[in-house]
């Protein structure tokens, strides 16, 4: 048995679909049974769990012979990331008391940047995960393509994406989720000791300037990259709606100035195999 928390997402539900393909076991810890009973119709148990609950999620963790961790995403956290310390001590506590063969954990691209930032919350899960004492894999992705569905809306009706990422012609690492679900799912079936860091990006880098292209190629229409000046950041994300935006901020900028990289030399890095245009393809030309 295999135990998937975040089934109901890209990602989680990838692993999955892999898993069921494979003939294996699923049981899917979830918060909402009513919205998981597609993956109940497909054949998988369900555990009602929601993350922050060590007791619930030890339910479901028990007797699996590997689990597959995924954060919630929150995007904007309270400053010292207690929403993310709370999920983290929970996991913790749960994979302890039910104590699966082995683990692997949905990480991040620059998990292990000293600048605080977004994506500290998965560093602070790496710290807190690699104390355990079965095998533990962290899973760091890059920035995943589909990111870009923000962009769908403004590529098609006024020609242009607004780019955070920057320069424009600085390729970034991206990958779609469809790899990440899919190397997750490889690893959870492999066996190894201790703890390891899988980094993971797709068949190439991107550039916002290869992004707007690749927009144009799929929607038949001219589209080019603009940049979103630094200094309008803050307003804009607050305008947004958020609270606490220097978090993303600095996550952003550490895409930019480069501190926010994979930790391993690139000859070492698992590339997937979605190109961008077959992402671009699923977001862009779904029914408006």
């Amino acid at each position: 048995m295999y135990a998937i928390t975040g089934i109901t997402g890209k990602v989680g539900g990838e692993v999955a679909r892999q898993l069921l393909a494979a003939g294996l076991p699923v049981r899917g810890g979830v918060r909402d049974v009513a919205r998981a009973r597609p993956w109940a119709e497909r054949g998988c148990e369900l555990a009602r769990a929601d993350m922050a609950d060590a007791s619930a999620l030890a339910a479901a963790f028990k007797d699996t012979t590997g689990v597959f961790v995924l954060l919630p995403p929150q995007f904007d956290p309270a400053p010292d990331f207690p929403e993310a310390r709370r999920v983290i001590a929970a996991v913790a506590e749960a994979i302890l008391r039910a104590s699966p063969k082995k683990v692997v954990c949905l990480s991040t691209i620059g998990a292990q940047a000293d600048e605080i930032n977004l994506l500290t919350q998965l560093g602070l899960m790496e710290q807190a995960l690699r104390k355990l004492p079965m095998p533990v894999t962290f899973l760091r992705p890059a920035w995943f393509m589909e990111n870009a569905a923000w962009d769908v809306a403004s590529a098609r009706d006024r020609g242009v994406i607004a780019s955070y990422l920057q320069p424009l012609d600085k390729p970034v690492p991206m990958v779609a989720t469809a790899d990440v679900g899919r190397v997750a799912a490889e690893l959870l079936q492999e066996t190894w000791k201790g703890v390891r860091i899988v980094e993971l990006e797709g068949p190439r880098r991107v550039s916002p300037n290869t992004l707007a292209a690749t927009f144009a190629r799929v929607l038949g229409v001219p589209v080019r990259a603009e940049i979103v000046e630094r200094q309008t950041w803050d307003a804009l994300f607050r305008a947004q709606g958020m609270r606490n935006p220097s978090p993303r901020m600095r996550m952003l900028d550490g895409f930019n100035a480069g501190w926010i990289d994979f930790e391993k030399r690139p000859e070492h890095i698992v590339r997937g195999r979605v190109e961008l245009e077959t992402v671009l393809h699923g977001i862009a030309l779904q029914p408006v």
